[in-house]
């Protein structure tokens, strides 16, 4: 129960952090990127504690485990950084956006959804070989957590697109 309380607080953290993302602000002068790039390594760097904390892991299993873990947290770093430009993008054109400039946002966005699946897909027979069936599952559960609550944050920042405003339909 305790480990279900800091995973909570935790990702409660993160998702207040992750509320810098938000959709209405204009595009992010080089002050702004900077300060997103520190909060995005805030983030990062409080995912790998909540990870240490709720895995549990034995000093073998966490010397094995650390390197791969943080190998994996670059890889998917960059996909998520794509995400965070095609947010940016999408919230300084979402009022005006043509179908065209849409699709080829809902386009980029898939591509990052698939890199993700895939990245998380490789990593799964490395973590394997450090950690035990159960211990790895626990870890993609807790990723999948901590994931879900950021998404969660954005999606209630991210406004919908108005129908009726911007380009004529085709």
């Amino acid at each position: 129960m305790a480990t279900i309380r800091v995973l909570l607080a935790a990702a409660l953290l993160l998702a207040s952090s992750a509320a810098a993302l938000h959709a209405e602000e204009p595009p992010a002068a080089p002050a702004e990127e900077t300060n997103l790039a520190l909060l995005l390594d805030a983030v990062r760097s409080n995912r790998r504690a909540l990870v240490a904390v709720n895995l549990g892991l034995s000093d073998e299993e966490a010397q094995r485990f650390w390197p791969v873990y943080d190998k994996y947290q670059r890889d998917i770093g960059a996909v998520g950084d794509r995400l965070a430009k095609i947010i940016q993008q999408y919230s300084a054109g979402y009022r005006d956006m043509s179908n065209e400039a849409a699709l080829k946002l809902v386009e980029d966005y898939l591509a990052v959804e698939a890199d993700r699946v895939q990245v998380r897909r490789t990593y799964l027979p490395e973590f394997a070989k450090v950690l035990p069936g159960r211990t790895v599952a626990r870890l993609y559960q807790i990723e999948n957590k901590l994931d879900a609550v950021m998404r969660y944050d954005l999606a209630s920042a991210i406004p919908v697109i108005d129908k009726a405003a911007g380009a004529p339909a085709k």
